[in-house]
């Protein structure tokens, strides 16, 4: 026994290195942002690049403290403003997404024939299409009917991101499902959305949660909108990011901070929600 342990050593010891090495090249780019975020301009510019440095939150301070007059010059990002941006539209959009995909997945996951088939890869085909293609013609109907710069229109438009989401994962999560609990309920004089907001949704929460959680990510992350269709009322955080490039400089630490201030509110949100995600997209709803 202690012969195989000792030879299968090599190969465990070997598979550990590849996932370590695996693990910093992912997390390496965080790890330099955070880095350059605590470092002064001296030390971000210097060749070759400093490892060894004295940290400050200066840039943190700046980002979140800073004046009045800087922000409202756009020398500064006013960061607050625009994560409660990214906030209202990233979790508007989710919201309305589950209020229309959570139906319209079961409905897909209980129907199985052709047309179901091909529905299910329309939704599938909105996350294919690359945004550039639509953002030019979405932009002129926008300013056309008054969504432009409203978060309406934002979280309408990040119904793209969302909704196919939310209804490819728990069209998938449903279709799982035991059929024999509704037929039960069925038989007992049970409606369909009796069916479904009593029985289907409760059992269904882990899957639920995990596919907002994914769905507010990727909401949560996306440029293009922003950049196109939000303007100075709506702009979301990922736009906001950009306004520590000036015309005469890059304030590298200041963009730095803010980037790693942007990216906490989701950190937070996938951590608190860890379990949810692992047991919605690997265990499934059946107990």
């Amino acid at each position: 026994m202690a012969s195989k342990t000792l030879r299968a050593l090599p190969g465990r010891l070997g598979l550990f290195l590849c996932y370590v090495a695996f693990a910093g090249f992912v997390l390496f780019p965080l790890v330099w942002i955070f880095m350059m975020s605590i470092k002064n301009f001296g030390d971000i510019i210097a060749y070759p690049p400093r490892f060894l440095f004295t940290p400050t939150l200066s840039n943190y301070a700046e980002v979140l403290f800073g004046s009045e007059a800087e922000r409202a010059s756009g020398q500064l990002p006013d960061l607050i403003k625009f994560l409660m941006n990214s906030v209202i539209i990233s979790g508007g959009a989710v919201l309305l997404s589950a209020l229309i995909g959570i139906p319209a997945a079961y409905a897909l996951a209980r129907r199985r024939d052709k047309t179901s088939d091909k529905l299910r890869f329309t939704f599938l085909s909105f996350r294919f299409a690359p945004e550039l293609v639509i953002i030019l013609p979405l932009y002129v109907i926008y300013t056309r009917i008054g969504l432009y710069d409203t978060y309406a229109g934002m979280i309408l438009v990040h119904q793209l991101i969302t909704l196919p989401l939310i209804i490819l994962i728990l069209a998938s999560f449903f279709r799982d499902m035991p059929i024999e609990i509704e037929e039960a309920a069925r038989i007992d004089g049970a409606g369909i959305w009796t069916i479904l907001t009593s029985i289907v949704v409760p059992i269904a929460r882990p899957g639920i949660a995990s596919a907002m959680m994914i769905a507010f990510i990727f909401s949560w992350n996306n440029m293009i909108f922003g950049l196109v269709l939000a303007g100075g009322s709506t702009r979301p955080v990922t736009m906001g990011i950009l306004q520590a490039m000036t015309f005469d400089q890059i304030k590298w630490g200041v963009m730095a901070a803010s980037a790693m201030v942007s990216a906490f509110p989701g950190m937070v949100a996938a951590v608190l929600f860890q379990k949810q995600i692992t047991r919605g997209l690997t265990m499934g709803a059946v107990k």
